[in-house]
């Protein structure tokens, strides 16, 4: 009778001691459930590095662009690029100078899903494009050389005030490699609204457009390094 009382006695105690331990777990899973891990909302700034190591490369190009996003939603950015391009372009008949500034102003949407704290992206973007610039037509050549009409050199003047007018879609990632600091590196896809053409000769080039094809149509490219100034945290 002992033995059984015994025995009874044991499994009670083993019974208590699980329920106990699974109210434990219970209580430390809905704790963990409850964690929220809080993420920096803020302006970040930085430069394009691709710009001046193409320059330092290449005699007849010089560039500088500004970035900046502005964190709204959790993964929602407007972001904003602006800058100045000095472009000669050498084709077969005629050596021209585009330069001139640009501005650039659209939205960033991050589809990557981060762990924890992290603060990575993989995202698509969507932008307007407006470039103020001049353009210099260096020299032409007519694309006629015979005994009576002989190809002599052209010189001509400046025209200013053009404009252009263009949006472009946008992919890329950044990755948060510094406590704040990015690596960024993106592609985007151009295509030319309008542009404003100097009198009898056609726009070859537009700062923050870059080379303009008879489609209209082109890309770009982006290397940046920004710094986070972050303003709060949800």
């Amino acid at each position: 009778m002992y033995k059984y009382f015994i025995s009874f006695y044991f499994l009670l105690f083993f019974v208590d001691g699980f329920s106990q331990e699974q109210k434990k777990d219970s209580i430390i899973t809905s704790e963990l459930d409850s964690i929220v891990y809080k993420t920096n909302y803020g302006l970040r700034v930085g430069l394009d590095i691709s710009k001046p190591i193409l320059g330092s490369f290449n005699d007849t190009y010089s560039g500088l662009e500004i970035v900046a996003d502005y964190r709204i939603k959790k993964n929602v950015y407007i972001a904003t690029e602006f800058g100045y391009e000095n472009k000669t372009s050498e084709e077969d008949y005629t050596n021209s100078t585009s330069k001139g500034n640009y501005l650039k102003l659209g939205l960033n949407y991050n589809a990557y899903q981060n762990w924890l704290d992290m603060n990575n992206e993989i995202f698509v973007g969507f932008r307007y494009g407006l470039s103020i610039f001049e353009q210099t037509l260096n020299n032409y050549t007519p694309n006629v050389n015979t005994q009576y009409f002989p190809a002599n050199n052209i010189i001509a003047a400046s025209s200013t005030n053009l404009n252009a007018h263009w949006t472009e879609v946008v992919v890329g990632f950044r990755a948060e490699t510094l406590k704040n600091f990015f690596v960024s590196f993106s592609g985007s896809y151009k295509v030319m609204l309008s542009v404003k053409q100097p009198d009898n000769f056609q726009t070859l080039y537009s700062p923050g457009f870059n080379r303009i094809f008879s489609t209209n149509s082109g890309f770009g490219f982006n290397y940046t390094l920004t710094y986070l100034i972050p303003f709060s945290r949800k």
